[in-house]
């Protein structure tokens, strides 16, 4: 393997989300599974930082006017066309890519103004690896990919050097239920499937993520067999694309939560080379699979092996959690802040099963101040800041053969606990009370059985086993708009 070369973009360190010290100095790797050659403690602090955009935009601005003194001209701001926008994602990126790394790091970016877009963003936050959505998440009629955007896709992604069949992964639609059993909804749900994939194809997109949907009929091995006879279905008239089924947080009605699920739609699956599974790490926590300490990481790997086979598993989710263990709650946080925990993503990056698979955040990139509220522009929008997502990855890269024992990693873990505490105790305070509720529902139903007859005892049934929230995903789908729009 080449040695892995790190370059970082100097700037001022950033108030929001700053990178760790030591995390950004030049790293080199002799082994072969890219681990730094000698084992770390601290290490020395970093000489350069990765730049939030509101940073880069200023000194791209200074730039210019340096530019137009230069040339005798009064400094102003410069309008600048689409294609030198555009270069300078690739020019003046928030931070460098790492070559070389065992570990295929990126994130979910936009891909606003056309698909080919999305290649320089994942490039701009120095990314190995990127998800999108081939659509928009917001409706089932969408225009056709444009042959220049498909064109361009491949072609930026030749030249830099990303591998479409194994570490780009575009995120299916919310509103496909492949299980769902009612004919003109499947219908339509199998018509939004199939053009995904077929968009993946004219891409040269070799995976697809999707999530498994809902048992709506109330006959749960029924949803799943009818899921997985779409799949087939799909299949069938598609030629190559890997589809990969997501695990879910939530209980109740939902497919995909445990590894048994998963289990068995892949067993009802007539081709298994064409089918896989992408592990979020929120989900999994949020459905009771402890990823926490080393301990319990091995035997909820472990366990997904005996379940479903390691040979399935093709990407990753990284997500940390808002909302405790085991709640059912899909609730995404930045890597390091929330119940998950720092040590949880150490135990990952340092997990060989995983080298080569591609791992994508997912994780909060709006700006918030002092007091935790969400910074919004003049339109009243959040605004973003994507060097959250390129100091995640450096510090994701970072984190491989790191002393857990050492005191880098032990500033860096209880400084992120502690900017994550508030979120935390809130959504306990809330879990908790939700549980509460849900209780005293059900025993007043019990007490009560004529008054609500068997509906209310279903319905107290089902509160019981809950069905979660989804608001990280819903908010991913807003700020990463479709094809052709403008951002």
């Amino acid at each position: 393997m080449p040695k892995r070369k790190q370059v970082s973009t100097p700037a001022e360190e950033s108030d929001l989300s700053p990178p760790p010290d030591g995390l950004l100095d030049v790293a080199h790797t002799d082994s072969e599974d890219g681990r730094p050659a000698k084992k770390r403690g601290r290490g020395k602090k970093a000489k350069s930082k990765i730049k939030t955009e509101t940073q880069q935009a200023v000194s791209q601005e200074q730039a210019l006017d340096k530019e137009g003194n230069a040339a005798g001209k009064k400094s102003k701001k410069t309008r600048q066309s689409k294609a030198e926008k555009e270069a300078k994602l690739v020019e003046m990126p928030l931070a460098q890519r790492t070559v070389g790394h065992k570990l295929y790091i990126g994130a979910h970016v936009s891909a606003a103004g056309g698909v080919h877009q999305s290649v320089l963003n994942s490039v701009h936050i120095g990314a190995n690896a990127f998800a999108l959505f081939l659509k928009s998440q917001r409706k089932w009629a969408n225009p056709p990919l444009q042959d220049d955007h498909c064109d361009t896709f491949q072609k930026r992604c030749e030249n830099l050097k990303y591998d479409q069949a194994q570490h780009i992964v575009p995120h299916g639609s919310y509103l496909v239920n492949l299980a769902h059993t009612d004919k003109s909804r499947t219908e339509q749900a199998y018509e939004s499937f199939l053009d995904d994939l077929k968009r993946c194809e004219k891409l040269g997109i070799g995976l697809y993520n999707f999530h498994p949907g809902n048992d709506q009929c109330g006959d749960r091995p029924k949803s799943i067999a009818h899921l997985a006879s779409n799949i087939n279905k799909a299949h069938h008239e598609t030629n190559s694309v890997v589809v990969l089924l997501e695990n879910m947080a939530a209980g109740g009605n939902v497919l995909g939560s445990t590894f048994e699920d998963l289990r068995d739609i892949i067993a009802l699956t007539h081709d298994k080379d064409r089918v896989g599974v992408c592990l979020d790490t929120c989900h999994a926590f949020a459905a009771g699979y402890d990823l926490r300490t080393p301990e319990a990481f091995k035997q909820t790997l472990n366990h997904f092996e005996d379940t479903v086979g390691f040979k399935y598993l093709r990407a990753m989710h990284l997500n940390d959690s808002k909302a405790p263990f085991a709640s059912n709650r899909d609730l995404h946080a930045n890597i390091g802040t929330g119940f998950l925990g720092l040590r949880g993503f150490h135990n990952l990056v340092n997990e060989p099963r995983l080298a080569g698979l591609p791992l994508v955040l997912e994780t909060p990139i709006e700006v918030r101040d002092e007091s935790g509220e969400l910074v919004k522009d003049e339109k009243g929008k959040a605004k973003e800041d994507k060097g959250i997502w390129a100091r995640e990855i450096k510090m994701l890269e970072g984190m491989v053969g790191m002393d857990v024992e050492s005191e880098e990693f032990l500033e860096m873990d209880q400084r992120l606990a502690k900017q994550g505490e508030p979120e935390r105790n809130r959504l306990e305070e809330q879990v908790t009370r939700k549980a509460r509720e849900r209780a005293e529902k059900a025993e007043k139903a019990e007490r009560n059985p004529k008054k609500g007859g068997e509906r209310g005892n279903a319905r107290a049934a089902k509160v019981l086993e809950g069905s979660g929230l989804s608001e990280a995903e819903n908010n991913r789908s807003e700020s990463n708009m479709e094809e052709g729009s403008d951002r």
